[in-house]
């Protein structure tokens, strides 16, 4: 036996062979240390993660509440808010919440009463759009006073010819009206019972926004046409209205069809267009309700062709003598003496002023066990021109 040998068996010095394999046993032996601890962690979060998706499962089964609209993160404190007040009439959530950064929110009034959030406004705001009424094609502006003044000038400058030597004569200059149009508020009251609120599945801000829209929507279509401007907007049909012939501001003109509650043809549509000005005349649309509408379809020129043309494409409106029909329920129906159908711009003779914001007041005590919500809206409307909009009248003159 060598002497290197004997050294290593008696513990007096170790060979570099058998250092290797104690590192690697060591080695092998933390390997499988460490793989187990990882084994094991990842045994823990595959099972979180079940129980997770276990109970996301049964939320979304049991609460499956669409929103009123696509929104980004930033907005999630905002409906949670939003929806605890609705619910509790537990208002931390909205004090502690940066409302400036928002366009359609404002800070807590004293008075108790909240901005809706802006998904519900902006549903709101959608479906009003989609009411027939000359909402849709009057010129709509957003204002943050009590009312809206338009300037109009109603008159031309006068000018004269003048020779080389003739000394030039004074000329007559533009008078401007001014119209105000003062905001009146809109308010409606839906109420709901407190179960139903308190059930996760109910959809409160869908009920909201549908039922305070649809008020909302019939009311002022309501008043663009016949309001009679006391806490309400002015109509275009509460102005004085004057035979078009001797037509002057202040007045809307009107041509009458001939026959006293009836129409005389088609004749009459054509003079209702051509007395409107040429300026006015390529935005220009007829305003009806469906009655007159149904009469109206049936009217034929003298080679026989139908005066009315339905829209070629999906969506697009129906057309009388190549102009848009808006049908707005509101207007009257053919009878003696009535102002039955408009045609005119709209966009330049009506003006709808509205403030962007609509307040919701939460009442639980009012109505127990209902819960009642008074909503809120400022809005105003008047004819701004009195040029741009012509009448129909049946009757004789």
């Amino acid at each position: 036996m060598s002497k290197t040998e004997t050294e290593s068996r008696i513990g007096e010095g170790v060979s570099p062979i058998h250092e290797m394999k104690s590192a690697v046993v060591e080695f092998i032996y933390n390997f499988n240390a460490l793989k187990g601890n990882i084994h094991a962690e990842m045994k823990q979060q595959k099972e979180r993660l079940t129980m997770l998706e276990r109970k996301s499962t049964q939320l979304d089964t049991r609460a499956a509440r669409p929103l009123l609209a696509t929104s980004a993160d930033f907005d999630a404190p905002h409906q949670k808010a939003f929806d605890a007040y609705l619910r509790t009439g537990e208002d931390d959530g909205l004090r502690g919440l940066d409302l400036e950064g928002k366009a359609m929110s404002s800070t807590v009034n004293s008075d108790g009463g909240f901005l809706v959030d802006p998904q519900t406004a902006d549903t709101i705001k959608s479906v009003l759009n989609a009411t027939a009424s000359i909402r849709a094609i009057a010129n709509v502006v957003t204002v943050e006073a009590g009312s809206f003044d338009v300037l109009i000038d109603s008159t031309d400058v006068e000018a004269g010819w003048a020779d080389e030597t003739s000394a030039t004569a004074e000329t007559g200059t533009s008078a401007i009206e001014r119209i105000s149009i003062p905001l009146h508020e809109l308010s409606a009251l839906p109420k709901a019972s407190q179960r139903l609120l308190d059930d996760s599945a109910f959809d409160i801000e869908g009920w909201l926004a549908g039922r305070i829209a649809d008020k909302f929507a019939r009311a002022e279509a309501a008043a663009f046409i016949g309001g009679d401007g006391v806490d309400k907007p002015t109509g275009i049909l509460t102005h004085p209205t004057t035979a078009n012939a001797s037509w002057s501001w202040g007045n809307l003109g009107y041509v009458a069809t001939g026959v006293d509650g009836d129409f005389n043809g088609g004749d009459a549509l054509v003079d209702l267009v051509y007395a409107l000005g040429a300026q006015y005349r390529a935005n220009g649309s007829f305003v009806m309700n469906s009655k007159t509408a149904g009469a109206v379809r049936k009217l034929k020129d003298a080679d026989g062709r139908f005066l009315w043309s339905d829209g070629l494409a999906a969506g697009e409106p129906a057309r009388l003598l190549g102009y848009p029909v808006l049908i707005a329920e509101d207007m009257p129906d053919v009878a003696s003496g009535a102002d039955a159908i408009a045609f005119g711009d709209f966009a330049a003779g009506y003006t709808v002023a509205e403030r962007p914001d609509l307040r919701v007041l939460r009442d639980p005590f009012s109505a127990k066990p209902h819960v009642l919500f008074y909503a809120t809206k400022r809005i105003g409307g008047d004819v701004s021109d009195f040029a741009a909009i012509k009448l129909l009248r049946f009757a004789v003159s």
